[in-house]
């Protein structure tokens, strides 16, 4: 937690966060998709359990809410390990998710979160890259992105599945987009709804924001190495400039 020299000239509603992977003069800021920009995840939970209802695979449909950033050939693996004891094989991996995709385009369009659009205001307004950083090959959701959210993210400006071998919480996908922002671990942030998520951004070396989008306790983002967790994304838009100033203000003094 903050030292108390620092904790005074914290906006006082900002949720207590830590300093470890402050960050220096902030440049980009690398973003989860499903649960951060979209409400997709109840879908794609409900996606999953049919697939695994048809294939006789166990599975609870909130498990797939802490699978949330892994690739899908991960995410089936680890089904296949519980049940089988083994990992799928290239033509299982590609059959079974294609088969979840589909499910998933046959559920009602998903809509953005409630809040993104003013957090990633905000993040433009500052002048900050913004970078889409997803576990998903799902096109359908990649194609809205640029309606959803008009000009707050380049083309150029994506790390999806099929951009790196490691998936989270391995933090390939965020160094990658690290990278491609040209910028170091200590000008960036990471903002995840997810342990794996908040993981990756954290073993990346970034100031990684979580935000509780969905069934996942604050105490598992808290654990996964979040340095500071909000309850919602309208809050955390809300609060934003709090934290912007608030870090600008901590890292002045080191």
């Amino acid at each position: 937690t903050c030292p108390a020299g620092h904790a005074a000239r914290r906006p006082q509603r900002l949720t207590e966060m830590t300093l470890h992977n402050l960050p220096d003069i902030t440049k980009a800021v690398l973003f989860d998709m499903d649960g951060v920009l979209y409400d997709s995840m109840p879908g794609h939970a409900r996606a999953w359990m049919e697939m695994c209802r048809r294939e006789g695979l166990h599975a609870e449909y909130d498990e797939f809410f802490g699978y949330e950033g892994r690739t899908g050939a991960s995410t089936i693996n680890a089904l296949f390990q519980r049940q089988f004891g083994r990992d799928a094989t290239d033509e299982e991996k590609t059959s079974l998710y294609q088969r979840k995709t589909e499910y998933f385009r046959e559920l009602p369009p998903v809509l953005p979160m409630e809040g993104a659009l003013d957090m990633l205001s905000v993040f433009r307004e500052v002048g900050m890259q913004r970078v889409l950083v997803t576990g998903s090959g799902q096109q359908s959701v990649l194609d809205n992105i640029s309606r959803d959210f008009p000009g707050m993210f380049d083309d150029d400006k994506r790390i999806t599945a099929r951009s790196v071998t490691h998936g989270k919480p391995h933090p390939e996908p965020f160094i990658k987009a690290m990278q491609l922002a040209r910028v170091s671990p200590s000008q960036s942030i990471v903002v995840e709804n997810a342990p794996l998520g908040v993981e990756a951004g954290d073993r990346a070396g970034a100031f990684t924001v979580g935000v509780t989008t969905g069934p996942i306790p604050r105490e598992a983002m808290e654990e996964a190495g979040a340095a500071v967790v909000f309850s919602s994304m309208p809050e955390f838009a809300h609060m934003l400039p709090s934290l912007l100033l608030s870090l600008l203000t901590i890292t002045s003094d080191y």
